[in-house]
């Protein structure tokens, strides 16, 4: 690798690694040199093509790669299948608005088969686009070889799990109450709609049914949806609840007698009191009476009619409720329907014939106050459910649907669920778990176009069902040659008839297609086109040892997965969930083009890089958190870490090339101190990086990188810049090359799955081979020193102390000062005085003092914490704040110390206490929990001359680098400046020379000279 290269920009080094992965075929050698290892088992959510990837995409992509480059380089085989989601109303829907079509009836009028041709041509518009996204954030996955949900293989694959379901009875056709979608004209399942909710406000009735052969009694029925009141059949009410007459002026009304404070707000007087049993069988006339029955408008009982809210008394419409309609089922009387598959009214609701009924609730109500039928209105905020895929609000609809029987089955799901590990850990009895208890039966029928069609046809003569298990049945039982080009989907499959095996009569195909979830959750199975081939290959991809995506797919992905593996084989399909949170923008609002705060990926990874982003995702927060997410923390990311370890890198190869070191060639001189403890710590950093990993807390194994990145550059390499400064192949320069090089190889390794192109480019530059093919480290124990790590973490621990106490200060680094006091327990300063010399170089002070009393340089105050110790204390307060006012220095120094005081009979614990430390004048003080920290600020003269002089060197520097000198090259050094200046200069010449390559100083004029202020001095330099 050319020192040009080691320059370009992180997109530039991230493309030449992508290129090296394409021409050498790195991802495929990764799998292929682990062929008869043991597996890990992946399996890739798939996304649907049709849309272009956003923010919410990358962070499941990049925890799926991590996970599969860290396993891979763990010794497993892990193969990455990926796969298109390409059925169902989203592509509908971006097909209709394409074409300019609203609607199923305007679908039909354009025709099926060509409508159909539109959704297999739009379903990979971005494929392109997927495709550069997912190589540009590094995820390795067979995008050449996917698995794709509109293909004949897959469908007979999930054709062959629905017969087998239908086989076992667990597959059959109902009239049920489901979620219905009036825009998209289909039902929903559960968990789509579980994926929908929103907050709304709506209007709650109450309206008066007038009792029956009577003048002027009422039974006061509650709704939340006014727009099924002209649907109303029956009222119930509960046998057991206790129910009053109440009289309020002229008017009888009937109530549940515990919610009558809540009903009236005004006084009312009790006329009579009745069991509910005792009311039922009463008939009444309906506010709004648009219906001809032959049995209804009575009061019937139901369970399911409690004292919680309401009146007590609910009103019915059969077609809009799953209670009401089981109720009016069980009680014989009339089923009516007033709304059609749009969702509109039909003609016999006179007012609103062809109108919206959703959206009527205001026009319902004021028809009820018109006519004298409202007793009261009030606004509410719900949760209410809406379409999934088009954003329209839902209603509860009865329709003639299939179903899968999942409740006859939900002990098995329920278990199988139970044996999963989910990350995090309270998804698998919270969220997940208290879904898997509400479960209904899956409604897998749509009553759409494109998709997987149902396998199930029905006898037109005796009624018989049959659901082809194959291709190959399906050919059997045709009456007609199916011919070799069959498409499985509509209307194609609609024209293929069979003949019935009970009666010989005609078999024509139900309607409809099936949920796509069904499709996605099929595909442990359909990937491989199980059952029909590649058994042992399923075998052993089957379950998964992982799954990875958001946290909404636990209504999602993540159950139809667990849900058609419990009915197909009655086990899991995977054994860990890794649940993901959603990505915010900075200020915590979810991301939307209306708000404008949608970030592209792709612009952060042009900009940052790909490494930076991913690194960003990960070392952040958890991923089950919802991550507050920006460019700036992707820019941070950058800087911190990806252009630290490319600087570390850098200067390891431009020093290496200047030497021309070859770790293969060189000996491996006498290790230092620094070596020896940055090899304890990379040691100590594998064990916990593996660690972390294994239990999947990535976060965690990236902070134990990030501090070991830190350390390394900013303590490791800068205490030993010197050494690789030296002119001579010393044992001590070697000792660094060798350890700095050992390092960067482990650590590149370690940090591969993160930011796996900076890993490869430093790991191919030192090794020649991609560090993806490489085996993940193991921690050595033999290199391990816990005292030498614990030690210096003790001097980092000062030195960070001092650093403060600088900055506090406005004392720049290059001014050295007199003394630095470092004040603790015996047991913690006695081991700092084996590294006094690097305390005072690092801090850049004449004397390093250690001692284990303050003595009186430090002086102690203790006063209450106030917000803690006020209420605790009541009227004590005073006389406790006065003696704490009182105590010595000393006295003060002990409550410190042990942690509690005892003052005016009280003991105040340490948290109700707040200790304030003072140093004398000209001491400037920092304390941590284990030292106290004095630093000397008085400058005298001499050190003020030498901060200038070293500022002068970093003037110097800076000029050096200007004028892109190489690094080692010797140079002649001209300085102008008075002679005060010259003198300063003359008298820390050996520190100047020491810190440049001066092969000669002088003093004088040159023409163009670099003109530098330091500290209101100027000088003028040249460079010879």
């Amino acid at each position: 690798m050319t020192k040009r290269q080691l320059q370009k920009t992180a997109p530039d080094r991230e493309k030449r690694v992508q290129d090296f992965w394409r021409n050498e075929q790195v991802f495929q050698r990764s799998i292929d040199q682990r062929e008869g290892k043991e597996t890990f088992v992946f399996y890739e959510g798939p996304p649907t093509a049709n849309g272009l990837p956003h923010a919410g995409h990358v962070l499941g992509r990049v925890i799926k790669d991590f996970v599969a480059r860290y396993k891979t380089m763990s010794g497993y085989q892990v193969l990455r299948k990926a796969g298109w989601d390409t059925h169902g109303l989203p592509v509908e829907l971006g097909v209709e608005k394409k074409l300019g079509l609203s609607g199923k009836r305007e679908i039909e009028e354009y025709g099926v088969e060509k409508f159909i041709d539109e959704c297999k041509k739009s379903v990979f518009d971005y494929e392109k686009q997927w495709r550069t996204f997912t190589d540009a954030i590094g995820y390795w996955v067979d995008m050449d070889e996917p698995y794709v949900t509109l293909e004949n293989r897959y469908i007979e694959s999930v054709w062959h799990i629905l017969s087998t379901i239908h086989k076992r009875g667990l597959l059959e056709q109902g009239h049920r109450v489901v979620p219905y979608c009036p825009s998209c004209q289909t039902s929903l399942s559960s968990h789509e709609v579980a994926q929908g909710y929103k907050d709304v406000k709506d209007l709650s009735v109450t309206a008066k049914f007038k009792v029956k052969n009577t003048d002027n009694e009422y039974f006061l029925g509650w709704t939340t949806t006014p727009w099924t009141l002209p649907s109303n059949v029956a009222l119930a009410v509960n046998r057991n609840l206790t129910y009053i007459k109440v009289k309020q002026g002229e008017e009888v009304y009937i109530v549940a007698k515990n919610l009558a404070d809540q009903v009236f707000k005004e006084e009312y007087e009790v006329v009579s009191t009745h069991q509910g049993s005792e009311l039922t069988g009463l008939s009444y006339e309906p506010p709004l009476n648009y219906l001809t029955l032959q049995k209804g408008h009575e009061v019937i009982a139901a369970d399911f009619v409690t004292e919680d809210n309401g009146t007590g008394i609910v009103h019915l419409a059969p077609a809009h409720g799953e209670d009401d309609y089981q109720a009016i089922k069980d009680s014989g009387l009339d089923f009516v329907k007033v709304v059609d598959e749009t969702g509109r009214y039909t003609a016999e609701v006179t007012p609103f014939a062809g109108e919206k009924a959703k959206d009527q609730d205001v026009a319902i109500i004021k028809l009820l106050s018109e006519s004298g039928r409202l007793f009261d209105k009030e606004k509410y905020e719900h949760s209410y459910p809406h379409c999934w895929r088009c954003d329209s609000a839902l209603i509860y609809y009865a329709m003639e649907g299939w179903f899968i029987k999942t409740t006859a089955l939900k002990d098995t799901i329920v278990a199988n669920n139970q044996s999963v590990e989910w990350h995090p850990d309270h998804m698998k009895d919270g969220r997940f778990g208290k879904f898997l208890e509400g479960m209904v039966d899956w409604n897998l029928g749509r009553n759409r176009y494109w998709g997987t069609p149902l396998n199930v046809w029905v006898c037109d003569d005796c009624g018989h069902q049959h659901a082809p298990d194959s291709v190959t049945d399906l050919r059997k039982q045709a009456k007609n040659d199916i011919g070799e080009d069959l498409d499985l989907h509509k209307p194609y499959v609609d024209q293929i008839q069979l003949t019935c095996s009970s009666c010989a009569g005609t078999m024509n195909r139900t309607k409809e297609v099936i949920d796509v979830w069904f499709d996605s959750g099929s595909m442990p199975f359909a990937q491989y086109h199980y059952p029909f081939e590649n058994k042992e290959l399923f075998e052993k991809q089957f379950p998964a040892d992982v799954i990875a995506e958001g946290v909404d797919q636990t209504r999602g992905w993540f159950y139809s997965l667990l849900t058609v593996s419990s009915l197909f084989t009655g086990k899991a399909p995977y054994k860990r969930v890794l649940s993901l949170g959603h990505i915010l923008d900075e200020d915590g609002r979810k991301m939307s083009k209306s708000k404008g705060n949608v970030i592209n990926p792709m612009e952060l990874v042009e900009q940052y890089g790909a490494d930076a982003l991913r690194w960003a995702l990960l070392a952040d927060s958890a991923p089950w958190n919802n991550k507050r997410f920006s460019a700036n923390l992707v820019g941070q990311a950058k800087s911190k870490l990806v252009d630290t370890l490319h600087n570390v890198h850098s200067f390891y190869r431009m020093y290496a090339d200047i030497d021309g070191f070859d770790p293969a060639v060189n000996e491996k001189g006498k290790r230092a101190l620094l070596d020896e403890w940055i090899l304890s710590r990379l040691t100590t950093v594998t064990e916990a990086v593996c660690s972390h990993l294994d239990a999947y807390d990535f976060t965690a194994g990236a902070r134990e990188l990030a501090v070991f990145v830190d350390e390394l550059s900013n303590w490791y390499i800068r205490r030993s810049r010197n050494r690789f400064w030296g002119e001579d192949m010393s044992d001590d320069k070697l000792a660094a090359y060798h350890t700095l090089h050992e390092v960067l190889i482990t650590l590149s390794r370690l940090i591969a799955p993160f930011t796996p192109f900076i890993a490869e480019d430093i790991h191919l530059d030192l090794t020649e081979e991609s560090v993806h093919l490489a085996d993940f480290p193991k921690a050595d124990p033999t290199l391990r020193n816990s005292k030498l790590e614990a030690d210096m973490d003790r001097v980092l621990q000062v030195v960070e102390l001092a650093r403060q106490l600088r900055n506090a200060t406005s004392l720049k680094t290059k001014q050295p000062l007199a003394s630095v006091t470092v004040i603790g327990s015996k047991e913690e300063t006695e081991p700092l005085r084996q590294y006094e010399a690097i305390i005072m170089d690092e801090m850049n002070v004449k004397a390093v003092n250690l001692q284990q009393e303050a003595g009186e340089a430090v002086r102690y105050e203790v006063k209450l914490n106030f917000p803690t110790a006020g209420q605790k204390l009541g009227k004590k307060v005073g006389a406790v704040q006065k003696e704490l006012q009182q105590l010595t220095s000393e006295e003060a120094r002990k409550i410190a110390e042990q942690g509690f005081a005892e003052v005016a009979d009280e003991r105040i614990e340490g948290e109700d206490l707040q200790v304030r430390q003072q140093a004398d004048e000209g001491l400037e003080l920092a304390s941590n929990a284990d030292y106290t920290v004095l630093l000397d600020t008085v400058l005298t003269e001499e050190l003020k001359a030498e901060g200038l002089v070293r500022e002068l060197i970093r003037g110097v520097q800076q000029y050096r680098k200007e004028l892109n000198l190489p690094v080692d090259q010797r140079v002649v050094l001209v300085i102008d400046a008075d002679e005060k200046m010259r003198l300063k200069v003359t008298q820390f010449r050996e520190l100047l020379e020491s810190n440049l390559l001066v092969r000669e100083l002088k003093f004088g004029k040159n023409e163009n000279m670099k003109r530098l202020v330091v500290d209101g001095e100027e000088f003028g330099i040249a460079i010879e």
